[in-house]
């Protein structure tokens, strides 16, 4: 069995997505990337989470070419492949309709900072793309949502921002491994929820302080970054 490693890392982030209650039934999938053998792994297309084993997923090189596996792959592989042939850095990608981000996502409407909580994952505000075109749904779909994606981030570091809201779609996020996308679609699910219920009590509240949100950004993630223990990579 080709990658067995990164087959059950991708297991994990797909279980993962559905113990933090981001998906329902089918909906959904994580995939993992082995940059050296230029392979993905991805969960199956329509197969239930509690039935899903190592060997249920699907490998793939980076033009969608099935290498392993007898079923077939998410019908939202195209628009993974087009993350991580755009995105270099990324080793995984998820892809949920949790409740809240996808109300934001369906509303056309980016995530904004509002505290410090949203600070500490996203550089900004989580991110809209525009509206895909009617050609653009009609021929290609998948792989054109990868692209509008892409395009929202002509001027975004996807380091920076690992997450984005598909204009009326749902919210995609990613990470350096299957773990880190699934955590993070667990976090903008969060940073969504808290934007809503702050809306609500005060619609008119503009976003946080920018050198406040700039602050929780960097003690995380930025070059001197103290947050967490020494070595740790993966700060909390």
């Amino acid at each position: 069995m080709l990658l067995p490693r990164l087959r059950q890392q991708v297991l994990d982030a797909n279980l993962a997505l559905v113990r933090n209650g981001l998906v329902l039934f089918t909906f959904g999938n994580a995939s993992g990337i082995s940059r050296a053998d230029g392979l993905v792994v991805i969960k199956p297309s329509g197969v239930p989470y509690s039935e899903m084993t190592p060997e249920h997923l699907v490998v793939t090189d980076l033009n969608g070419k099935i290498v392993e596996g007898h079923l077939r792959p998410s019908s939202d592989l195209p628009t993974h492949l087009v993350l991580y042939k755009s995105f270099p850095e990324i080793g995984g990608v998820s892809h949920t309709h949790s409740e809240f981000a996808t109300a934001f996502a369906q509303a056309c409407s980016p995530i904004p900072c509002f505290g410090t909580t949203h600070a500490d994952y996203f550089r900004g505000e989580v991110p809209l793309t525009e509206a895909m075109t009617q050609h653009e749904i009609a021929t290609g779909y998948e792989e054109n949502t990868g692209h509008v994606i892409v395009r929202r981030f002509r001027n975004l570091n996807p380091q920076e921002v690992p997450g984005v809201l598909v204009a009326s779609h749902a919210p995609f996020t990613w990470g350096p491994t299957p773990a880190a996308a699934s955590e993070t679609s667990a976090i903008l699910e969060t940073v969504a929820r808290l934007a809503y219920h702050t809306l609500q009590i005060r619609g008119d509240l503009g976003e946080a302080s920018s050198f406040l949100r700039e602050k929780h950004f960097q003690r995380k993630h930025g070059s001197s970054a103290y947050y967490g223990q020494p070595g740790n990579t993966e700060k909390k």
